[in-house]
């Protein structure tokens, strides 16, 4: 489970920098006003609105595709299914494929036209090779018939980030999961048992992250104290976590956090190519610098995941990238290596860099997109209604997470508690039945998005105790603005960007190790300017140019 939310986390946070490619205009008035209301055959609510609980007026069904994890594998007779139908009235009829084909499975089916009406599981970016051929909805023209997407999106100020998912016809194609607030999980974990043996305080910035690991190195000299993880899988990017969460405190992207390494200079009021910036260059000399003085393991850019979690877990590292899975699966192991009690670990804020205390992140996440046909549909109304209240109500999302309350759950003073039968994720280690695998609540394909609390109520109180600090002590760094692309000039774009991206990729992992000397740095620029950057960077700002130009 760890590792596909890794991948998870990782999509999520690239989310920012792949939908700026796909950016159009901002009112969903403006494209709506061309689009037919939808059908209705008298099934739909006629008093739906935020508040009420969706009931069509007669039995209906609908065609899901549904991504099947093999760890939680389907069940036809899930108590998910039932008690969607005995909510709402519809029964979900889905099309199970299995998590390691979905994707390949999903475009063969939009492709010939034989996709479900309901096709989840989606990330922004991945609705763009549908566009073109009108197989997908354009569900921005129906926004409008479902008052809780609106609701959240208006009372979260949501609507600079669902600009982002416009393509260059001003529409966007992909219903995202919508959260409250950013949700921070990438940071650095340390043994606190060690940094408190030896009087070290916990870093509240990249310099006192150095002045520790030195003092550690000090103390134990034959340990090198940060080995980290994550170079080799996902995204294959050098550090992909560390640069993404360290990146925005050097004032840049990196990491898993870019796709183009494209970000927006403010001050400019213009997009910029962060793998050539200053700052980009100040983030590396950093880690190269933790590299000379031996206190970043040189390996970290090679070794496997496993290999950075076994120095961690068996002492010889101090140091890892971590996230709130991950944390549980470390202790897990540690209480073998080490034993119980014997040692202690935690994550720790992000350390503040040269920018300040701050974070970039998207509150959007993996959604929803509607095949086009569902606008033929003599219940589209219906279908509408239906998603609107499953995925973006409170009540829907706390059933789809939950589950059903007496059976899986039950309140206590205002709060969510496993029935003493039933575990999820660790929360009630005594239940002998799986929320996921018994009941198929809490899955990947339909449980995202929502209120703080309702992404809270399955932490622990450390990891809500981490988040509650990341929030109160950390400034969220605005989103890039749109620049939407014509299909043509976005194929040029890519043809360019994917060397550029390439060639950056490869290059930090040299400076960092210190294989190529950052006296070349000039060089290395020099590089990407004769591999298209500046007319990459060129069409980019045109693109943002155009698309003010429509929406003054």
């Amino acid at each position: 489970m760890a590792k596909i939310l890794k991948k998870l986390a990782f999509l999520v946070a690239i989310v920012t920098a792949l939908s700026s490619l796909l950016a159009g205009c901002s009112s969903d008035k403006s494209s709506s006003t061309t689009a037919s209301a939808p059908k209705d055959k008298g099934v739909a609510m006629a008093d739906y609105g935020v508040g009420k609980t969706f009931k069509a007026t007669k039995p209906i069904s609908f065609t899901t595709m549904y991504n099947d994890a093999a760890w939680y594998a389907y069940k036809k007779d899930w108590l998910l299914w039932s008690e969607i139908t005995k909510r709402t009235n519809v029964t979900l009829k889905p099309t199970v494929v299995p998590m390691s084909d979905y994707a390949q499975k999903r475009s063969l089916l939009i492709s010939s036209g034989d996709a479900p009406l309901i096709i989840p599981k989606t990330y922004p970016g991945q609705e763009t090779p549908f566009v073109s051929s009108g197989a997908i909805l354009p569900i921005s023209d129906y926004v409008k018939y479902m008052p809780n997407f609106m609701d959240k999106v208006k009372k979260w100020n949501l609507q600079p980030e669902i600009d982002n998912l416009r393509q260059a016809d001003g529409k966007y194609y992909v219903l995202p999961g919508l959260h409250e607030e950013v949700w921070p999980d990438y940071t650095l974990a340390v043994r606190t048992d060690i940094f408190e043996k030896n009087n070290i305080a916990i870093p509240k910035t990249w310099d006192e992250f150095e002045a520790a690991l030195k003092k550690l190195k000090e103390i134990y000299p034959d340990v090198t104290p940060f080995s980290d993880r994550w170079s080799t899988t996902g995204s294959v990017s050098p550090l992909g976590a560390l640069l993404q969460y360290a990146a925005p405190t050097f004032g840049t992207v990196g990491g898993w956090g870019t796709s183009n390494y494209v970000t927006f200079d403010q001050n400019k009021n213009k997009f910029v190519f962060a793998g050539a910036s200053k700052e980009y260059k100040e983030m590396l000399t950093y880690f190269n610098g933790l590299i000379k003085e031996g206190l970043l393991d040189k390996e970290s850019l090679s070794q496997s995941d496993d290999q950075a979690v076994q120095k961690f877990v068996n002492g010889k590292s101090f140091v890892i990238s971590s996230n709130s899975q991950e944390i549980v699966t470390m202790r897990n192991s540690m209480d073998k290596t080490l034993g119980a009690g014997k040692y202690s670990i935690a994550k720790i804020d992000v350390p503040g860099g040269p920018k300040g205390n701050v974070i970039a992140g998207s509150r959007l996440e993996n959604g929803i997109m509607i095949s086009a046909k569902a606008k033929d549909d003599p219940n589209f109304t219906t279908l509408l209604q239906f998603i609107d209240w499953f995925w973006y109500s409170d009540e829907g999302e706390e059933l789809a997470k939950w589950g059903v309350e007496g059976t899986t759950y039950k309140k206590e003073n205002g709060k969510r508690v496993l029935m003493p039968d039933v575990n999820f994720l660790g929360l009630n280690p005594s239940g002998k039945k799986d929320l996921r695998v018994d009941y198929g609540f809490g899955t990947g394909s339909f449980a995202y998005g929502g209120t703080t609390d309702l992404l809270q109520s399955t932490m622990s109180e450390e990891e809500i105790k981490f988040q509650d600090s990341m929030h109160q002590n950390k400034e969220v760094l605005p989103v890039n603005p749109p620049y939407p692309m014509s299909a043509t000039d976005q194929e040029q774009a890519t043809l360019i960007s994917t060397p550029l991206t390439d060639t950056v990729k490869q290059n930090t992992a040299k400076f960092i190790l210190g294989t190529r000397p950052l006296s070349e740095w000039n060089a290395y620029v020099s590089e990407l300017k004769a591999k298209g950057m500046d007319k990459y960077l060129d069409m980019v700002n045109k693109a943002y140019k155009d698309y003010q130009k429509k929406n003054k």
